[in-house]
C-alpha cells in the first residue's frame, strides 16, 4: 500500500470528499508500512497471508499482483506464505489463494 494504492474501492470517496481523514489514513498507512524491524517486503507477505487467511478474492490478488511487480515478490515466497495459511487458516483459504496466484 504504498504510494496512496489503496485496495477498498471506497477510498476514492474518501480522497474526495473527506480529505482530513484521507490524510490520516496515508500518515497510518507509512507508520505500518515504516520498516523499522521488519523490511517492507517482509510485511508485503505478511499482508498477503492475512489476505488469503480471510479468503478475500479481490484483496488476495491486488496483494499479490502489487507485491510481484513493486517488490519482486516470486511465486514460490508466495507459496511459502500460503502454506502457513494453509496451516491457520485451512484447506479452502489456501486453495483459493493458490488459484490466484497461478491465475497471475
Amino acid at each position: 500500500m504504498k504510494n496512496e494504492v489503496f485496495v477498498g474501492e471506497g477510498m476514492k470517496y474518501v480522497k474526495e470528499d473527506c480529505q482530513e481523514l484521507y490524510k490520516a489514513i496515508v500518515k497510518l498507512n507509512d507508520a505500518v508500512y515504516s520498516g523499522k524491524v521488519l523490511d517492507y517486503k517482509t510485511q508485503k507477505l505478511i499482508a498477503i497471508g492475512i489476505a488469503a487467511s480471510t479468503r478475500d478474492e479481490k484483496a488476495t490478488k491486488k496483494q499479490m499482483a502489487s507485491g510481484m511487480a513493486e517488490l519482486g515478490i516470486t511465486k514460490e515466497e508466495i507459496c511459502d506464505v500460503l502454506r502457513v495459511v494453509l496451516l491457520t487458516s485451512g484447506m479452502p483459504a489456501f486453495t483459493k489463494a493458490m488459484k490466484i496466484l497461478y491465475e497471475l
